[in-house]
């Protein structure tokens, strides 16, 4: 059985693991030719012109996740209104979790508590700012941050276009690589050298009925001595189906206070 801290961690972990869209007959998207000589300008341009849109998603995503001593895995269930909402429950609903553009919440079963609060525990966790659109691109292979607000150099690097901000950043350091036939991230690095933070997330595609979509996406989290790796596998997928979205803290439950 899963220790009450690694079940919240697979919870977060969890919540930064959605999206996606329709189902049944999925295949690996091949990477495709770069062209030496496009602009930066298109470059950026493509990926927003080559985001996915939907109003809804529901399947299952499996979590595998590793902190440098233990492994732990589980597979759970996905429901999310794009812009909107997340929800997610564990088997047997031990765990459920619901988050919004407002609030993060969750609550344990196992443990008898729950979470109410704001995305302080997220950012913490991993080590930057969150909030629920950053985790939206981070799940749907888009860029972390907007490309149109500062200005890059493009170059080309393992198969892949790369940008990196023209002027370098006091705190933190960006790199995006974009695949180059359909312009989706392949890599996204965040690093702080000051507090020896890092995120990144690497992705691999899948064409879901005519839709170019993550497949698996691998999340490493590193805080000084600390590295935290979390693979995601999506499957069962379905879009633009009628959901809800029940959730609803049970009374006694003890809550859980950030330091």
């Amino acid at each position: 059985m899963m220790k009450g801290i690694e079940i919240k961690q697979l919870v977060y972990f969890g919540l930064v693991a959605l999206l996606l869209s329709s189902c049944k007959s999925t295949k690996a998207i091949a990477s495709g030719e770069v062209d030496l000589g496009i602009s930066t300008k298109k470059i950026i341009s493509n990926h927003y012109e080559n985001q996915t849109d939907f109003k809804t998603l529901r399947g299952k995503v499996k979590i595998d996740y590793f902190n440098g001593k233990e492994n732990q895995a589980v597979s759970v269930s996905l429901r999310m209104q794009k812009d909107r909402v997340i929800w997610m429950s564990a088997p047997l609903g031990v765990v459920k979790a619901h988050i919004t553009p407002e609030r993060v919440s969750f609550y344990n079963k196992l443990q008898g508590e729950y979470f109410d609060g704001d995305f302080g525990y997220l950012s913490q966790l991993l080590g930057t700012e969150l909030d629920f659109k950053i985790v939206q691109n981070l799940l749907l292979g888009n860029a972390l941050r907007d490309l149109r607000e500062d200005r890059y150099v493009s170059s080309v690097s393992d198969g892949n276009y790369e940008l990196k901000p023209k002027r370098t950043k006091e705190f933190f350091k960006l790199l995006f690589q974009l695949e180059p036939k359909n312009f989706k991230i392949a890599t996204q690095e965040i690093i702080q050298p000051e507090k020896e933070i890092v995120l990144s997330a690497d992705y691999t595609y899948q064409d879901v009925s005519g839709k170019v979509l993550p497949n698996e996406v691998r999340i490493l989290a590193i805080d000084q001595d600390d590295k935290t790796t979390i693979d995601l596998n999506f499957r069962n997928l379905e879009l633009n189906k009628s959901l809800n979205f029940p959730y609803k803290i049970p009374k006694g439950y003890d809550e859980i206070i950030l330091k």
